[in-house]
């Protein structure tokens, strides 16, 4: 049996600035205090000490719950469960953030146990306390989010993606070694095909965790197989607040969003990884890539810039509309485009960064930041970064991919494109760097800085200097979804070079961005002000 986290913790202690009894008058003076967790006979309790005075307020963690009105100001009550009401709390405040931010780390460690523990908390029942995911996400979002995985017409668009399930199908019963007689974990299960696929293989018992309503679809769906039904646990609730009877051997999961990160449920993905796999367990899928290259499309290039044209009109019923010509131009390009484009387009061989889900932190997607560097292949204006993903099943009898690269069977994620409001223009031969930096933000997607840079070419091009540099805000959460099948592009452009192997970004050195700000500084005024 599994030795409790509780009984782990050494006995720990936080100096509080001030502690106040919420039920004493408002003249009441704060006291400061010191802060315990402690369990003694199987029940686990949080006792605050004034240090005036020997007056201390003991909270049974099984029932307390800890609201956050500052930085470093908490209220921490205790609920009354056959009143439903608060029955006593304190207002607490601490000297400074970690101290803060410590104790509130252990309140939820110690707390989490004093649930299971005191309360025989049942498979899929979620605790009081507010958890890592709606800490970190808007409550608007997470609501759009799981209304829409909720209903069947998103849920049959994502399994007639025959390149998606096909692939999942293969790599599961390819590997039935990885999966015969093992515990497997279905993280986002949704309409519940890949725990399926997981029963079919031989698992031992698949716990399907669902947040979203298609969770009851999913029951049902699972009960009508009756071959899989026994051993397939459905579970409504995040992995982040549900508990389960044992550790799994395998996760399986379909985390992926555009971009491979977006939605960031790939967060997820590890921390059930964290709290619910076994040390030598394994992961379906295994790493994920995410591949970059420059392109060239003239006619994309005209369509976005095109659609900002209605705000130049100067009579529009008797208004003037070019007041906001330059906001709607610099929103049209703020949207990533997701479609499906033909491979030609590239001018560059492409590059990849490497996410190894084994290996990654949860706060590791918080911001991720990409070094670019690639050799243009023909002379031509870059209009953008093109992008796309692909995970690898990393399985014992058998490795597969699941790929949305340009040219290859398009999916429902097909390709995304950053394109810039200024284009580059570059020789064959020619150096372009740059960087893409994501940041994640609260609405369960990430906020894109592209900054795409061409070495100078001919005299001076040994001294490192750039000519051209433009760079663009891209919001992943409102693409273009503009989703047309590859065109077929003439090629009037000169002869590719010889193709290169992809790069790994990790084998970038990264630029000295002072001595290229430096070097812009340097440009003439007439040629700065075109870039």
């Amino acid at each position: 049996m599994e030795v409790s986290s509780v009984k782990k913790l050494e006995q720990l202690e936080f100096s509080l600035d001030s502690v106040t009894d919420l039920s004493a008058s408002s003249a009441s003076s704060s006291t400061p205090a010191v802060a315990t967790f402690s369990c003694v006979d199987g029940v686990t309790e949080l006792r605050f000490l004034q240090s005036d005075s020997t007056h201390c307020f003991n909270f049974d963690l099984a029932s307390a719950q800890l609201f956050k009105l500052g930085p470093v100001h908490f209220i921490c009550v205790s609920d009354s469960s056959e009143e439903k009401s608060f029955s006593k709390g304190v207002n607490i405040k601490f000297k400074n953030d970690k101290d803060s931010n410590d104790f509130c780390e252990s309140f939820q460690e110690w707390r989490k146990d004093a649930v299971v523990q005191g309360s025989s908390l049942q498979n899929g029942t979620v605790s009081a306390n507010k958890s890592k995911f709606d800490n970190k996400i808007e409550a608007s979002s997470a609501k759009m989010y799981f209304h829409y995985y909720g209903q069947l017409l998103h849920q049959q668009n994502m399994l007639q993606d025959y390149v998606r399930t096909g692939t999942y199908y293969a790599a599961v019963m390819e590997n039935r070694s990885d999966f015969a007689g093992r515990v497997v974990v279905d993280v986002g299960a949704g309409s519940g095909i890949l725990s399926m696929f997981a029963a079919q293989a031989g698992a031992k018992h698949v716990y399907a965790v669902e947040a979203s309503e298609m969770a009851e679809y999913s029951r049902k769906l699972i009960a009508g197989n009756p071959l899989f039904a026994e051993r397939i646990t459905v579970i409504k609730g995040k992995v982040e607040d549900i508990e389960l009877p044992e550790k799994a051997d395998i996760l399986i999961s379909e985390p992926m969003g555009t971009l491979l990160v977006n939605e960031r449920m790939l967060e997820s993905y590890v921390i059930a990884r964290d709290r619910f796999m076994s040390p030598k367990g394994k992961m379906f899928p295994t790493v994920g890539r995410i591949h970059m290259a420059p392109f060239s499309d003239e006619f994309l290039f005209i369509e976005m810039a095109n659609k900002a044209m209605f705000w130049q009109q100067q009579n529009y019923y008797g208004v003037d509309l070019t007041p906001l010509y330059g906001s709607a131009h610099q929103g049209y390009f703020s949207q990533p485009v997701v479609d499906a484009f033909d491979p030609r387009l590239l001018v560059a061989s492409p590059m990849f960064h490497m996410i190894d889900f084994t290996q990654m932190k949860e706060e590791d997607f918080y911001e991720i930041d990409i070094p670019l560097k690639f050799t243009a292949s023909m002379c031509t204006r870059v209009h953008g970064l093109a992008c796309w993903f692909d995970v690898l099943f990393d399985g014992s009898t058998v490795q597969r991919w699941l790929t949305t690269a340009p040219g290859a069977p398009t999916t429902h994620w097909y390709q995304i494109r950053c394109v810039l409001s200024q284009p580059i223009y570059v020789m064959a031969g020619q150096e372009i760097t740059g960087r893409l930096h994501l940041i994640a933000h609260s609405a369960q997607s990430y906020t894109i800085d592209l900054t795409l840079s061409a070495k100078m070419w001919g005299p001076g091009a040994s001294q490192g200097g750039i000519l051209q540099s433009s760079t663009c805000k891209f919001d992943l959460k409102e693409p273009y979804y503009r989703m047309s099948q590859p065109q077929a592009y003439p090629v009037t452009q000169e002869p590719p070079l010889q193709p290169q192997p992809e790069l790994n970004t990790q084998d970038i050195q990264t630029p000295n961005d002072e001595l290229e700000e430096e070097l812009l500084q340097q440009l003439p005024q007439n040629l700065s002000a075109q870039l």
